[in-house]
């Protein structure tokens, strides 16, 4: 057989990977297969003994129409090939933000990680650290600001901001975001509220609602000053996640549940707070913030417009992966 090094395209690490899986002669590693609906299939049936959690990140809001609405509308494109060009020194190379990367892809902000593996968000930002790709830290996260920049290390990372209540808090947030080498801030406009979750509904799943998905808030010194508490830097959040045990543990008294819950309520109360910001609220964080600001949720060209005039430097075209509104919305 030809040597692999000569036969691989080192200098193109896609290629390389394609190589790598044929002359292997075995199913790509580690999952066996790069079918999307096949990986889907295997997270769904490594989570089938953790109820709610799979839905909670593979759901949709309402009748699931939006959700309908998002793959036709991306059903609509496509990619017109033009032959005879020269491609021969291609790359999937981009630069954002003034940050080489190794790819236009980034890894969004998904929160709750920790009731899906035990390493949670950590495990996630060191991937993408190692593949040189922005990684996005929500505020919805089971670990904190700072353990995840200490997992991501010399990576891209971001901080996606759920916009607390009080500029107390939300400057406290933004200075240890810049303080652990969050480059960017990612707002979230389209969720002030929780959107309308029937399979979270049908279970009663609200993993913040036992101080599980609030590690952000619960470390942060202003945030806990309120209740005279120390912020929790460390966390330990038992996996799997089971919210009988929590809640059985709460109604017998026990101190840390009752703590986890109280605590998890009231950061609830801050970060989705029910509160519609406006255009001109957007001038305190471009006023506060020294990196590249984002805008996530943006879903037409007027507000496209209209965040650049507020010295945003980039959007993200959302519709929240159709968790949030129940109708069939997709970006005009």
């Amino acid at each position: 057989m030809t040597d692999l090094n000569a036969a691989l395209d080192v200098e193109n690490p896609w290629k390389a990977y394609l190589g790598e899986i044929y002359f292997s002669r075995k199913p790509p590693q580690p999952l066996g297969t790069v079918s999307y609906d096949d990986i889907e299939a295997q997270a769904k049936e490594k989570l089938k003994d953790i109820p709610g959690a799979f839905m909670y990140a593979g759901g949709s809001a309402g009748a699931n129409s939006t959700y309908r609405a998002n793959l036709r509308a991306f059903e609509k494109w496509g990619i017109i090939p033009r032959m005879l060009r020269d491609a021969n020194n291609r790359t999937l190379e981009t630069t954002l933000f003034n940050k080489k990367l190794s790819s236009p892809l980034i890894l969004a902000p998904i929160g709750v990680q920790g009731i899906f593996h035990p390493e949670a968000e950590s495990g996630a930002a060191r991937a993408a650290q190692k593949l040189n790709i922005p990684y996005v830290l929500s505020t919805a996260a089971t670990r904190t600001i700072e353990e995840i920049a200490e997992a991501n290390g010399d990576g891209h990372r971001w901080f996606q901001l759920y916009w607390p209540r009080t500029n107390e808090v939300t400057l406290s947030l933004l200075n240890r975001a810049k303080n652990a080498g969050y480059s960017a801030l990612v707002v979230t406009l389209d969720t002030s509220t929780i959107g309308w979750r029937p399979h979270d509904l049908e279970r009663s799943y609200l993993p913040f609602a036992h101080g599980v998905g609030v590690q952000v808030g619960i470390s942060d010194p202003v945030f806990m000053a309120r209740y005279n508490k120390q912020p929790i830097t460390k966390t330990e959040i038992p996996f799997p996640y089971e919210a009988d045990k929590l809640d059985k543990a709460f109604l017998e008294g026990d101190p840390k549940a009752k703590e986890s819950v109280f605590l998890g309520i009231e950061w609830m109360k801050e970060a989705n707070s029910g509160i519609f910001r406006t255009w001109e609220d957007l001038k305190f964080l471009r006023d506060n913030w020294e990196g590249a600001l984002v805008v996530k949720g943006i879903q037409c060209l007027e507000d496209a417009e209209k965040a650049l005039q507020f010295g945003v430097d980039g959007i993200v075209v959302s519709n929240h992966g159709t968790l949030l509104l129940p109708i069939p919305t997709f970006p005009r």
